[in-house]
């Protein structure tokens, strides 16, 4: 151990004896938290950490007590290092010491403020060479009132503050009192006051003693401010408080002299209006026990209190409720049949699904069948929301939308507890009480869109009402009784299925609408879009007389899709020109063919490309794929060059598909001996697929045979066949597997001019159950299992080795 110089300096205890006590030039450190130890008063410190508490144990064991305490910077810092505290801190002397389970438990006195002025241990706890400072001696000449002044001056604040704290004593003020020296009544203030631990460590740094009172002064002017205007507040709650007490006895005089007049009738009658309200809308045992209860408590409620307006409406609520309101429907499935079909052109499964339905519940002869829950996913634009109106109006059903877009809140669908201002139930419940009956057609639009956030997730809100098995007790937070749901028909719509919850998804029957053929598309433009454009428009069939050669027209050049939004949109542009022409005075009527059509609308925004000259070069194949809005071909293109072996792949692709090209030229690769290929054809040659729309992203497996087609066209020099298409996923050992969408891809070839369409072998029951005979009469379909057997038809003209 290092030679401890040692000196003395008086110190005056808690009982004003003087004492000599020794204290060493290096001693240990011990950091405190949220404390600032001062001269001369005495602090409880409590030790818990491991380091101090081997701090204190060496100290007292070597005889000596005396230790330093220094404040840290930050007190959540757990193991404090040199650069943790302050450089200014206190003597002290350990007086009394206890151990306890969690630590030590001591009572220490401040000595002397000294400095670090150099380190000489950090574990593991600190120990440093120090400065003592010694207090200034304040002279009794001329200089001496002006710290008497001070002196009162901070006594006087600190009385105010003693005055209006409520943590303060009396005895507080008369040990400042009867504290003659100023530099222990700073320091006894300054420890006493509720300031913050950096101003305290201000006071301890400041030597020159009038600064320091200066300083402190300031920082009670600052505090007895704060005491003030806390004061004030209080005073003015206080005030309010009685002024409530006041308004509340007054009411209940003025309630009295109401009944003393009659004026309480009123409100009697309303009271007895909303029982029989109530028992006319007669809901289930556990609901009017509810409503009841609710009733009482209202009756006991003051008219002018917040909870009067919060309990009369909930009973609004209970009471407009359709408890035992249904509406009949109507089972006649020939006439049922009949409006579907006036309002919808095909659309089939949708359509013998709720003729089953109804053909079930006449048969039963009851209506306590349970209610199916429909999901019609398809592409935009196909009719799901209108035909879920027409449903309804075809079995005699009151008709309620919700659209489920954006919703994030759980309290959209199940309501919010009745303990918030302005709560209310549902969307569920609102839409029931909107369509006045128990049993309606319930369309939640958009089932697909739903999202969540901190707010809740809508979609597993939607469980239970959408589950047979437990929505006949469905409970919304607003009204908090059972509500069955059992005898509504719900019907969501979806554009994807992929986003919805699986256990949602789970409990929805799910009919997929594909997109219109366009046989269909002409149809429905020619006999549903026009007809309902012209009267919106006030044209009649003296105006305009439309050919099917139009119609195609605006299919082909003006719309992409899959159902019939746009067409009615680029219909009623025709339209809205058309009269605008005999609104100028135009007499003629006008015959519409393709090119008036062009001359109405423009250049055509779509160009149908020609499809057979895409593959008069080897290297060009074309596929299939499918899209949100139906299904597109697919041209890939393979390219070589002389370079490194290697792949270049472009068009903005995804994994798979990019994994799809990689399989393919393995495959190629593997059996290039079957094509008279050599090692030096992969070795000496960069190869580059591309696969045309770059601006568009594409993924999927189903471009596998397409992409092995063409580079085997590519490497090979033989064309592929033209208006061929094809489609199916692609494995190493050469097998098609069968892929999805295949009505929007049949369809896509048949519209872009394909003859042939390759198949795999397994997606036959998808062509003969969603194809319709018309497209597949006009095609020529080849099932394939096998990669061979795709390039046997693909490439006519290939020898094989």
């Amino acid at each position: 151990m290092d030679n401890e110089q040692e000196k003395t300096i008086n110190v005056k205890t808690e009982e004003s004896a003087e004492r000599i006590v020794d204290i060493p030039e290096i001693i240990n450190i011990l950091p405190l938290r949220d404390t600032v130890a001062f001269p001369i008063l005495i602090v409880p410190v409590a030790v818990g950490r491991e380091a101090s508490v081997k701090l204190v144990d060496d100290s007292v064991s070597s005889g000596n007590r005396t230790i330093g305490v220094i404040t840290m910077k930050d007190p959540s810092v757990e193991n404090p290092t040199v650069d943790d505290i302050y450089n200014i801190g206190t003597v002290v002397v350990i007086r009394m010491m206890g151990k306890m389970p969690d630590g030590i438990r001591m009572v220490a006195q401040g000595l002397v403020r000294f400095e670090i002025t150099e380190v000489l241990q950090t574990s593991p706890y600190i120990r440093a060479r120090i400065r003592t400072i010694d207090e200034e001696r304040l002279p009794s000449d001329a200089t001496q009132p002006e710290v008497e002044a001070l002196k009162r001056t901070m006594l006087s604040l600190y009385e105010r503050i003693i005055a209006l704290s409520q943590n303060n004593g009396p005895e507080l003020e008369a040990t400042a009192n009867n504290s003659l020296d100023a530099s222990l009544l700073t320091d006894m203030v300054a420890s006493q006051l509720n300031i913050s631990i950096a101003d305290k460590q201000t006071i301890l740094e400041t030597f020159d003693v009038k600064e320091r009172m200066r300083k402190l002064m300031k920082m009670m002017s600052r505090e007895l401010e704060v005491l003030e205007i806390g004061s004030r507040l209080q005073s003015e709650v206080h005030t309010e408080m009685n002024r409530s007490q006041r308004e509340y006895f007054l009411r209940e005089q003025l309630k009295a002299i109401q009944r003393e007049l009659g004026d309480d009738v009123d409100r009697t009658q309303e009271l007895d209006e909303l029982r029989k309200k109530l028992e006319e809308a007669n809901p289930p045992e556990e609901a009017m026990a509810e409503a009841q209860r609710e009733l009482d408590r209202l009756s006991r409620i003051p008219p002018q209190s917040p909870e009067y307006t919060v309990a009369h409406t909930y009973l609004d609520w209970m009471i407009d409720l359709p408890w035992n309101k249904s509406t009949k429907d109507n089972l006649d499935i020939a006439a049922v049949r009949k409006v579907l079909d006036s309002d919808h052109y095909g659309l089939d499964k949708v359509k013998e699904r709720v003729l089953e339905y109804l053909a079930v519940r006449k048969f039963r002869g009851d209506d306590a069948l349970r209610q199916p829950i429909l999901c019609l996913a398809g592409p935009p634009g196909v009719g799901k929301t209108s035909l879920g109106k027409s449903i309804a109006r075809a079995l005699g059903r009151n008709f309620v939308r919700m659209s489920l877009g954006g919703v994030r809140d759980e309290a959209e669908i199940r309501g919010h507890r009745r303990t918030y201002i302005g709560s209310m139930p549902g969307q569920i419940i609102q839409g029931i009480r909107r369509a006045g009956s128990n049993n309606p057609l319930f369309m939640l639009d958009e089932i697909d869109k739903v999202g969540s956030d901190f707010r809740g997730d809508p979609s597993s809100a939607l469980l239970e009402a959408l589950d047979p098995e437990q929505n006949s007790t469905f409970r919304d937070h607003y009204l908090d009784v059972p509500v069955n749901l059992g005898k509504v028909l719900f019907i969501t719509t979806a554009n994807v299925l992929d986003s919805i919850l699986p256990p949602l998804r789970d409990r929805m029957e799910i009919i997929e609408l594909m997109g219109y053929t366009m046989q269909e598309k002409v149809y429905i433009g020619k006999n549903h879009l026009i007809p309902k454009q012209m009267k919106e428009h006030g044209l009649t069939g003296k105006h305009i007389r439309w050919s099917d050669g139009a119609i195609r027209a605006i299919i082909e050049g003006y719309t992409r899709e899959a159902g019939v939004r746009n067409l009615e949109r680029e219909i009623a542009s025709v339209c809205r020109k058309v009269t605008r022409l005999f609104a100028e005075g135009r007499e003629k009527m006008m015959s519409l063919n393709p090119k008036m059509v062009e001359e109405l609308l423009g250049v055509p925004r779509f160009e149908t490309e020609e499809i057979s000259k895409r593959t008069e070069t080897p290297g060009v194949a074309i596929g299939l794929a499918w899209t949100p809005v139906g299904g597109d071909v697919l041209y890939i293109e393979a390219a070589k060059m002389a370079g490194k072996k290697g792949m270049i792949i472009t068009g903005q692709l995804g994994d798979v598909m990019k994994e799809s090209t990689q399989i393919a030229l393995s495959w190629i690769r593997a059996h290039a001996d079957t094509f008279g290929l050599t090692p030096d054809v992969f070795e000496n040659n960069e190869l580059h697929v591309h696969v045309p729309a770059g601006a568009i992203p594409k993924d999927g497996p189903s471009a596998g045979v397409t992409m092995t087609t063409a580079l085997v066209s590519l490497l090979t020099g033989v064309c592929v066949k033209p208006r061929l298409a094809m489609t199916g996923e692609l494995t190493l050992s050469g097998k098609v597997l069968p892929i999805g969408g295949v009505k929007e891809k049949v369809l896509a070839a048949h519209r872009a001019g394909v003859d042939h369409v390759i198949l795999p072998s397994r997606n036959r029951k998808d062509l003969i159950e969603d194809v319709p005979d018309e497209v597949r009469d006009a095609l020529l379909i080849s099932y394939v299992d096998n990669i061979d057997e795709v390039l046997q038809i693909a490439l006519p003209g290939l020898k094989l080795v």
